[in-house]
Order: structure tokens, then C-alpha cells, then sequence
């Protein structure tokens, strides 16, 4: 039994520190697959196709579609003398001073805050993936470790019934060691019940079947991204505000209207028709309190999203410094588990030996594989420990599951 805890992290706990040298992790698939099952992620598209069309609309030659008037007077239902007057007219907003650049820039504030937005949603995401699946991870070092010990504990009855049967041992020591059996398959069920319910919650999010073949960790990352998807939103988030305070300055009145129509008409029946253009131009009032709210409301919207990034930066700096912390205790926490695990598999091989050769007792003989099977859970939560350290670095980062 000197192998079995270790030929068992051999199989379960392939955490290397560093990812593989070809393709993805499979931390890395099941976030390509979750991602594609998000709402957000269906309609992008759509979204970009929304965005695209505002930046068309803003390069517009006039601020509204052009609308045609066509109008008709006669006296067909009164005198009946054969007066009617036709009227065709064609209407055209126009763009106030600065308003089309300034709707042009919005347009393009827009397009950036989409994109800082699905980055974002990105980040989110692999942020529930990533705590699920280390969840899922510890449930399966919980698991593979007490089928281990339902092993032992198996195999300790069964050497134990045998030396009972040949008078070598006693009842009470058959007692203990069906009591211990009966102890790990307990712990055995619940380990297995709690894998079960992670496995449901990381499976709920990739839709597919949780691969339990092998497990790599996330690499360390060398440099944070290219500006933090949080802070990007957040910055597009007031860019898009700063758009929405300039234009609505511009934008103290209705858009004016240059209206070309041409009339022919008759005065009755015989006469020849007459046809005059005319050429108008309607200029409202100034939009006055209305224009005021709004360019308060964009202000608003302006300075909470200015604050918003400050906060969020300095949150991030904080997660950051306490994360490295976390990181440089979980490595002395698996140096000393490694050290732990070591000497416990010594002795549980000297007590293995000195129990056969009948010079120790069955209590301590229990007691040493109860203090191995510990030594073990203990590094194996290490090691798992400090893969999942290194998975929330990145995430502080801003860097995307690998």
C-alpha cells in the first residue's frame, strides 16, 4: 500500500504549473464553450449591426430621412367649377452646426463601448467559469482520494480478517478495522455527492460533459493585458457620455428644415394652369428647460462614469497586491504539505512493516494511515490550491482562461 496515495496523484492531480506545450487547456474549451451559450454572445451581431447603422445614419447628408408633402384643393364638392390646385413638396432636416460630426463621434464612442462591453461579459464569465471550475477540481481531488482510502481501508479489513481467522488478532481488532472500512465509505458517498453537484454547475455553464481525463493548470502570466477589460468598458462607458454632453450642447433645437415644393393650379374649368416653386425654410426655438435636462443628465452619466474608472482602478490595484500575497503563501503552504506528505509516507511504511511483523497494534496502525491520508488531502488541496491562486492572477489581470 506504499504507492497508492502516490500512484494516485500520479493519475488525479496532473497540475502542472505551466500549460501544455500544444493546443488549449481544457479550462480554456469549456470557456470557448460557455461563452458561445451566453445571451450576449447570440446577439453581438446584432448589436454590431445596430452600431454600424448609427455610424451610417451619422454620415448622413441630412439629420432625418427627407419626407415628401403632396396636398390637392379642389371644388369638386361645393361649387363644381372646376378649381383645383395641385401641390407636390419635398421636405429635408437639416443638420445643425457641428451636430453631424458630433453624432459621427458618438457613433464611434458607441462602436468602442460595444466592443469594451463583450470583453467585459468575456471577463465576467471566465471569472464564474474559473471559480466553478476549481470547485469541480477540489470535489475531484475529494472524490479520488477517498476511493483511495475505501481501497486501503479494504484491503487493511481483509489482511485483518485473515490474521483473525488464524487466531493472530481479536474481535475488537476485526471490530475497528470494519469500523474504519465503514468510516471511508461514508466519507466516500459525501465526497462523491459533492462532486456530482459541481460537476452539474460547470456542465450547466459549458454544456457539455465535464472531461475528467486530465487537468492543466493555467500558465503564470508574464504582463497584464493590454489595458483591463473592466477599465476599458468603464472608459468607453464615459467616452460615450462625454459624446452624449457635446452633442446635446449642439443640439439646443430642433433640426431646421429646408422645404423646395412646386403648385399648379386652375381657377375652373377651361382655364389654363398655372405652376409657381416655392422655396421654405422653418427654424424652431430653442429647446430651452428640455435642453438643459438633458445636457444635466449626460453630465451626470459623464462624471459617475469618470469616478466609476478611478474606483475600479484602484479595486483592481488592491486585488492585485492581495492576490500576490495569497499566491506567495500558497507556494510555502504546498512546501510545507510536500514535506508533510513525505515524511508521513515514511512512516506509514515503517508502521506498515512493524504491524505485519506484529510489533505494533492495529490503533496505531489506523492512526499512521488516518495521519498519511491527511498528509495527502493536504497536499493534493495545495497543489490545487495554488493552480486555482495562479487562475485568480490572471483574472485580476484581465487575461482570459489559456
Amino acid at each position: 500500500m506504499r504507492t497508492v496515495f502516490g500512484l494516485a496523484q500520479c493519475i488525479l492531480f496532473t497540475l502542472s504549473l505551466a500549460t501544455a506545450a500544444h493546443g488549449e487547456t481544457p479550462l480554456a474549451r469549456a470557456f470557448a464553450d460557455a461563452w458561445q451559450r451566453q445571451p450576449a454572445a447570440a446577439a453581438l451581431s446584432e448589436r454590431q449591426r445596430a452600431v454600424a447603422a448609427q455610424r451610417e445614419a451619422a454620415g448622413a447628408w441630412t439629420a432625418a430621412p427627407p419626407s415628401l408633402e403632396l396636398g390637392i384643393r379642389s371644388d369638386r364638392f361645393n361649387r363644381r367649377q372646376g378649381a383645383q390646385e395641385d401641390e407636390v413638396g419635398l421636405v429635408l432636416p437639416l443638420w445643425l452646426p457641428g451636430e453631424r460630426s458630433g453624432s459621427w463621434s458618438l457613433a464611434e464612442a458607441e462602436a468602442d463601448a460595444l466592443a469594451g462591453r463583450a470583453d467585459a461579459l468575456r471577463l465576467q464569465l471566465a471569472q464564474v467559469l474559473r471559480e466553478t471550475w476549481w470547485v469541480w477540481q477540489g470535489a475531484r481531488n475529494e472524490s479520488a482520494l477517498a476511493g483511495e482510502r475505501v481501497a486501503a481501508a479494504r484491503q487493511l479489513r481483509d489482511d485483518v480478517a485473515r490474521r483473525f481467522a488464524a487466531g493472530d488478532l481479536s474481535k475488537a481488532d476485526l471490530n475497528q478495522a470494519e469500523g474504519a472500512l465503514a468510516q471511508a465509505l461514508g466519507q466516500q458517498a459525501e465526497a462523491e455527492s459533492l462532486l456530482a453537484n459541481a460537476r452539474y454547475r460547470l456542465e450547466s455553464l459549458s454544456g457539455k460533459t465535464a472531461d475528467a481525463a486530465s487537468v492543466v493548470s493555467e500558465p503564470e502570466p508574464q504582463g497584464p493585458a493590454a489595458g483591463h477589460p473592466l477599465l476599458r468598458e468603464l472608459q468607453a462607458r464615459g467616452e460615450v457620455a462625454r459624446r452624449n454632453v457635446e452633442l446635446a450642447r449642439l443640439q439646443g433645437r430642433a433640426n431646421p428644415e429646408l422645404a423646395l415644393s412646386t403648385r399648379r393650379d386652375r381657377a375652373a374649368s377651361g382655364e389654363p394652369n398655372e405652376q409657381t416653386w416655392a422655396l421654405a425654410l422653418r427654424i424652431p426655438f430653442a429647446a430651452g428647460p428640455r435642453q438643459d435636462a438633458r445636457v444635466a443628465t449626460a453630465n451626470a452619466e459623464a462624471i459617475e462614469a469618470s469616478l466609476a474608472v478611478e474606483r475600479e482602478r484602484e479595486r483592481l490595484e488592491r486585488e492585485g497586491a492581495a492576490i500576490g500575497l495569497q499566491l506567495a503563501a500558497a507556494r510555502r503552504q504546498l512546501a510545507a504539505a510536500e514535506e508533510r506528505a513525505r515524511l508521513a509516507r515514511e512512516n506509514r511504511g515503517f508502521y506498515e512493516k512493524s504491524f505485519r511483523l506484529g510489533e505494533s497494534d492495529l490503533p496505531t496502525r489506523l492512526r499512521i494511515d488516518s495521519e498519511a491520508f491527511e498528509a495527502e488531502r493536504a497536499l493534493s488541496r495545495a497543489r490545487i490550491a495554488l493552480a486555482q491562486g495562479i487562475s485568480q492572477w490572471r483574472q485580476s489581470l484581465g487575461l482570459l482562461p489559456e
